[in-house]
């Protein structure tokens, strides 16, 4: 389990590294709008419409990473022209900072002024969702899914179990989820590490730590990275190790994870100290990127691109897919290869690894509980459920992004070899929400043709190979009173934790000072947190 915290107890550690960010990408694409306006008057006569919105209706959302490389902003992105012009709906985005949308979503809940939908993890709400929806924020969508939502509501009588892990522990529903369709969609994050590197340098891919650390030495020393690992520090310090990469070795986790059927949390453990001492040490040789706590994924596209590092933790798609491309137009020989989450001794299998839920908060759309439109949200939102919307939102425009083979929706050369030369993650963020989530069920068809390079086909298969299956938390609602009282916990443990361990990586603070840490983490009732932990888990066997 990932606990997200607040970030504002830890802004001056992070000023200390702010100034050496400096990297970025920018991408534009002047056609890419007036192509979508083109197919869609192509496609109009043919598509049958769903039940019309009427009005203006107000979306609040963070516009992904690969989308905004291209577009500025979500009126110019071209799945979301369509969208509105399918369903006769008249969006008027709110666009929170790249990487403030937790910061700017208190900000909009505390001034009363809320749009009718927002895209937000509302299971990340303080005292969960059924807390947003008693303090007046968002609206329980029972009966507005019976009366509005027919598509999603059929989905969900088909899907039991996806039925149950959408709802509170009270039995509301409360956004328009987003759901991986297929159970191999559920991986598609891991290590990554230059192999042509590896190959010049007479070196294998590393398993073991001890093989990561030569191998990131010899990038340092014998390629010049500066640095050579470097991984995602936002929107939390340490974000993209979450999934077991290095911590994992140690036989913990970042976070909540089960093992032999008790609940534990990995930043209290003992070997969490030796995690932060193997990080310590690397970043005292500069084998870590220096900006570590700050890393976002424009900058950690330019570290990858530009051979400022070596190898990272990031997925198949956005990653490999991404950097690859653009490398090899200088570097034809370049090549980006998945590596086996790292253990510590040879042989091992590794006991964690990236693994997500059917159903994760993330993309998930809410109704406001002032929203005067709530029918035609509602609407709206279905749409992406139903048959036509299945396709626009996993495939895009037909005759445009994609073509109907025999049934099959295969994607166009706009989108696997764009003219522009965007990347695939590139072009897919602008006609499709395929690969960034939404109010839709994600389709596997997406993933067979987004993997047209055989290392992303070899990086499901190596990434998958672990245990983590076995150590997860079920997705199981909390009460609102648990929930409330988790959240005020986690917020601050998980505040300490970030900050603490970035003290420690960074020299700040000696290593011998995680047993205070330790103690302190007990006094923010860590043991309270588990329980309750361990309650909701319970009450599956009843």
């Amino acid at each position: 389990m990932r606990t997200k915290t607040n970030r504002s107890a830890i802004v001056p550690l992070l000023l200390i590294v702010a100034l050496l960010l400096s990297c970025s990408k920018s991408n534009s694409n002047d056609h890419l709008s007036e192509q979508a306006g083109s197919g869609s008057s192509a496609e109009s006569s043919d598509r049958t419409s769903a039940d019309p919105v009427a009005g203006k209706l107000t979306y609040w959302s963070e516009l992904n990473g690969n989308a905004a490389s291209i577009k500025p902003s979500f009126k110019e992105v071209p799945f979301f022209q369509e969208w509105q012009s399918r369903t006769g709906g008249s969006l008027s985005f709110i666009q929170p900072p790249a990487n403030q949308a937790k910061e700017a979503m208190n900000v909009m809940l505390a001034s009363g002024d809320l749009p009718d939908m927002m895209e937000f993890e509302w299971d990340k709400f303080p005292g969960g969702p059924e807390k947003a929806i008693a303090d007046g924020y968002i609206l329980r969508l029972n009966d507005v899914i019976e009366r509005y939502a027919p598509n999603l509501r059929k989905y969900l009588d088909e899907h039991p179990e996806i039925d149950k892990q959408v709802k509170t522990g009270a039995g509301s529903y409360y956004v328009f989820p987003f759901i991986r369709g297929d159970d191999l969609l559920r991986t598609y994050q891991g290590p990554i590490i230059r192999k042509d590197w590896l190959d010049e340098l007479g070196l294998r891919i590393p398993e073991t730590i001890d093989d990561w650390y030569a191998v990131l030495k010899a990038f340092k020393e014998r390629k010049g990275a500066e640095a050579p690992l470097t991984f995602l520090g936002m929107p939390s310090p340490l974000f993209g190790v979450e999934g077991g990469a290095f911590v994992g070795a140690f036989g913990i986790k970042k976070g909540f994870y089960l093992d032999e059927g008790q609940v534990e949390f990995g930043p209290m453990e003992p070997e969490y100290k030796s995690f932060l001492a193997l990080f310590r040490k690397w970043y005292a040789e500069g084998l870590l990127d220096r900006n570590i706590a700050t890393v976002d994924t424009k900058t950690l596209d330019a570290n990858m691109i530009s051979g400022r590092s070596g190898a990272s933790v990031w997925n198949a798609g956005a990653g490999i897919g991404t950097w690859q491309p653009f490398v090899r137009e200088e570097e034809p020989d370049a090549q980006f290869v998945p590596a086996p989450y790292p253990v510590l001794n040879r042989g091992e299998r590794p006991k964690f690894g990236q693994r997500s839920y059917e159903y994760v908060g993330t993309g998930g759309v809410a109704i406001s509980a002032k929203s005067p439109n709530v029918e035609a949200a509602a609407r709206m939102l279905d749409y992406g459920y139903g048959p036509e919307g299945h396709l626009l939102f996993n495939f895009g425009i037909e005759g445009l992004s994609y073509e109907m083979k025999d049934g099959y929706p295969a994607y166009t050369d706009l989108i696997l070899r764009n003219p522009d030369k965007l990347a695939p993650s590139q072009a897919l963020a602008m006609y499709t929400r395929a690969s960034y989530f939404g109010p839709f069920v994600q389709d596997i068809r997406y993933l067979e043709q987004y993997y047209v390079l055989p290392e992303q086909k070899d990086a499901i298969r190596v990434w998958s190979d672990t245990d983590a299956d076995l150590h997860m938390l079920s997705q199981v609602p909390k009460t609102e009173q648990d929930s409330a009282e988790f959240s005020a916990i986690m917020q601050d443990v998980g505040t300490l934790v970030d900050e603490m361990s970035l003290k420690i990586i960074f020299g700040i603070e000696p290593l011998d000072s995680f047993e205070d840490y330790v103690a302190r983490i007990r006094e923010l009732r860590i043991e309270r947190a588990i329980e309750i932990q361990e309650t909701a888990l319970d009450s599956l066997s009843h």
